[in-house]
């Protein structure tokens, strides 16, 4: 059983829902990246979605652009996230780790070599961002190969044929997006409005379902969370982190901020 598959099979047995934390490897130092990853784990994290910096992110709000240019800037490509997995599964061999990303980095690379280096390094499943299904044949079979998750995204405007396509080529987990737009904190955010998509997704679906996107605080996690699996909450931590004075700042801030979060969840 993979490690994902695991963590969610635990939360389940246990009646919790998963809480699982995005943020820019690189941002807001190189430095930073692995201890706010323990410090989140340490907070009550779940799954860890780690963001693979890209020049041009088109899913992504300012607040996640902006941390992806820094990141970037520092030299925090591809060979640095790997770096970040590999240390940071020296300490935890148990927390599912998810790069989120664009298929750019992968093609460049190609398929094969990059699930290779990724499940080497520790990795449990990708997201990228800009795969739809229809193009996603070439990269399922050497990822499944490597072990490695190819994680899929849903969103409400998602039509019943393409959604029923989804659901049978889901792995790991499936990211709903609750608002059409991009990454970030919001108040458009309708937790009603998500339980009643969720609903019949849910039913059908063959692994969990976690929403993303709008979620900003434990408030807005709990509404969530009781319509899902779990919640990804990146943009308001990223804006938090980017504060920082240094790794350990960071590591503190990233604490503070998933700790209630984790207890709003829980209650």
């Amino acid at each position: 059983m993979s490690r994902i598959a695991a963590r969610f099979d635990a939360l389940r047995h246990s009646g919790r829902k998963a809480l699982v934390p995005f943020i820019t490897a690189g941002d807001p130092s190189l430095e930073a990246t692995v201890p706010v990853m323990h410090a989140l784990v340490e907070a009550g994290a779940d799954v860890l979605e780690l963001g693979v910096p890209f020049s041009d992110p088109m899913a992504d709000g300012p607040t996640i652009q902006l941390s992806s240019e820094r990141a970037l800037a520092r030299g925090g490509g591809n060979a640095h996230v790997f770096d970040c997995v590999r240390r940071f599964r020296e300490r935890d061999t148990e927390t599912p780790v998810v790069l989120m990303g664009y298929l750019n980095p992968v093609e460049i690379r190609g398929p094969e070599r990059h699930a290779r280096e990724a499940a080497e390094a520790g990795v449990d499943g990708l997201l990228l961002v800009d795969l739809p299904p229809e193009e996603a044949a070439g990269l399922r079979e050497p990822f499944a190969a490597a072990g490695l998750d190819l994680v899929l995204l849903a969103a409400p405007t998602t039509d019943a044929a393409r959604m029923r396509r989804l659901l049978a080529e889901a792995s790991g987990y499936l990211y709903y997006v609750s608002i059409a737009g991009v990454t970030g904190a919001s108040d458009r955010l309708d937790p009603q409005a998500v339980a009643r998509h969720l609903a019949e997704v849910r039913g059908d679906s063959p692994v969990p379902v976690v929403v993303g996107f709008g979620i900003r605080d434990a408030d807005s996690a709990a509404a969530v969370a009781r319509a899902a699996d779990g919640v990804v909450i990146g943009s308001a931590l990223v804006s938090l982190l980017a504060e920082a004075s240094d790794a350990d700042d960071a590591a503190a801030r990233a604490r503070a901020f998933l700790a209630p979060i984790r207890t709003a969840l829980d209650r």
